[in-house]
Parts: structure tokens; C-alpha cells; sequence
């Protein structure tokens, strides 16, 4: 498990960034797969689940997570569901403790907020499309229907597919370049003529950025290139594996 310093002063909150480590897992999916959407054994995945939430100190059962879609959807989340009632989402925030708000990436940005003062926490799965659409801003101003501020909040950008791994094609720059000019900093030229490679923490950085947080950090892991901690989609692809294991973060408040 993962944890950043910038969450590190925040009495009352508890967050990990799991790795692929530590769970029943077999095989593609070895070990610590969180994902119910992959071909695993939904046991496996559920004991998963239970050895990360009580990392966290909480019960299989407290901890949520959405149907996630790369959207701008976020949700207050006031209960747990049940997994079968999953609703369609990829952001959540809560005001309520003892309930982990879950995200599960393999390749995507998982991104974790905290604000102590209000004791409100979010959580937000940042593929580019999400990203794009604004999945942080309506994370950011979910916690502040909830009565955090902007300047409190702290982010923790979790493992991702970081640029040198992040080949993309011709159409990209352009179609960020249309929602804001300055996100062409977050291309360079690949290898491949016509195509870029996509800086996806760094833009998820920007856009927090320029919503005034408090402070914003980064965990620098590329899920692409460390096969032994974490899981990849894009490596599954590029080694022709037939499916892949999903990591979750979390975060919970407790009282």
C-alpha cells in the first residue's frame, strides 16, 4: 500500500494506494485484484476487497465503489450499497466516517481528497476522457456542497500510466487544445510519426491546480512499467494477456 505525505497530517483520515501485492489472486490476477469487472473469481475479488478495507481499518462492506463509465458523474455518497447496486460514476465524496470511497484503476489516475476542517473526503477515477470532461472539478465542488473549501482541499494522484508510457494518436493534442489552450504542454512528440505521448498525472495536476487546492501531490509510479506492483491494461494489451487485474485506492474518515 501506497500512502502520500500530503495526506500524512490529516488526523481522522486514512487513504492507501494499493499495489497488486498482497491478496489471494492467481495467475493474470495475481494477487490483490479489486476489480469485479475482470474474469477473476468473484471470491477472490471479494477477499481482495476485505484484506484492503481492513488495511483501513474498516469492514469489506464499508468500503464503495461505482460502475465507473470515464465520466464527469460524481455522487454523495450517505451509505454503502451493495455491490450488485453499484450506480454508474467515477467520482464520489462523503461527509460520513467509517465508509471508504473506492477507486479502481489499472492504467486510469485514482485520486483521493481530503479537507480535515470540514471532514470531508473524495475520491475520483482520472482516465483522460474523465479528465477531460471535468471529473475533478465536480469532485471539488461535490466536497464543497459539503462545506470544504477549495484552499483546504488536498489531492493525492495515486499510479498511473505516466508519458513515457502513454502513447497516443494524432487526434489528441486537438481535441484537448479545443476545451484549453494551454494543455498542449502536456504532449511531446513519440517515436511514431503523428502520434504524442500524454502526460496524465501532470494534466490531472494542472486542472486541481487551477481549482486553488491546498496543496497537490503525486505518486510517480508507472503502472505501465512495473509489472511486479502494479497492474496495466495498456501492458496487457502490448504483451497480448487476456485480461487484467484492477487496483483500488481509498479513503475514509474516522472519528
Amino acid at each position: 500500500m501506497i500512502t502520500l505525505d500530503v495526506f500524512d497530517d490529516c488526523d481522522g483520515v486514512r487513504h492507501g494506494f494499493f499495489t497488486r501485492e498482497g491478496g489471494v489472486s492467481g495467475g493474470l490476477f495475481s494477487s490483490l485484484n479489486c476489480g469485479y469487472g475482470s474474469g477473476d473469481d468473484p471470491a477472490n475479488v471479494a477477499r481482495n476487497r476485505a484484506i484492503a478495507a481492513g488495511r483501513l481499518g474498516l469492514a469489506e462492506d464499508r468500503l464503495v465503489t461505482c460502475y465507473q463509465i470515464h465520466s464527469p458523474t460524481v455522487l454523495t455518497v450517505t451509505e454503502p450499497w451493495r455491490r450488485e447496486d453499484a450506480p454508474r460514476a467515477d467520482g464520489m465524496v462523503t461527509d460520513r466516517p467509517d465508509i471508504a470511497l473506492g477507486v479502481l484503476a489499472a492504467d486510469c489516475a485514482p485520486v483521493l481528497f481530503a479537507d480535515l476542517k470540514a471532514e470531508v473526503i473524495g475520491a475520483a477515477h482520472g482516465g483522460w476522457r474523465g479528465a477531460l470532461g471535468g471529473v475533478m472539478e465536480a469532485t471539488v465542488a461535490a466536497m464543497t456542497a459539503l462545506g470544504a473549501a477549495p484552499s483546504r482541499i488536498r489531492a493525492g494522484i495515486g499510479p498511473c500510466i505516466a508519458q513515457q508510457s502513454y502513447e497516443v494518436g494524432p487526434e489528441f493534442p486537438g481535441r484537448f487544445s479545443e476545451t484549453d489552450s494551454e494543455s498542449g504542454a502536456f504532449f511531446v512528440a513519440a517515436e511514431r510519426p503523428g502520434h504524442f505521448r500524454f502526460d496524465l498525472p501532470g494534466y490531472i495536476a494542472y486542472r486541481l491546480a487551477r481549482l486553488g487546492l491546498g496543496a497537490i501531490a503525486d505518486a510517480a509510479c508507472d503502472t505501465v512499467a512495473d509489472p511486479t506492483r502494479f497492474f496495466s491494461y495498456r501492458r496487457a494489451c502490448l504483451t497480448g494477456e487476456r485480461d487484467y487485474g484492477r487496483a483500488l485506492a481509498a479513503i475514509t474518515l474516522g472519528r
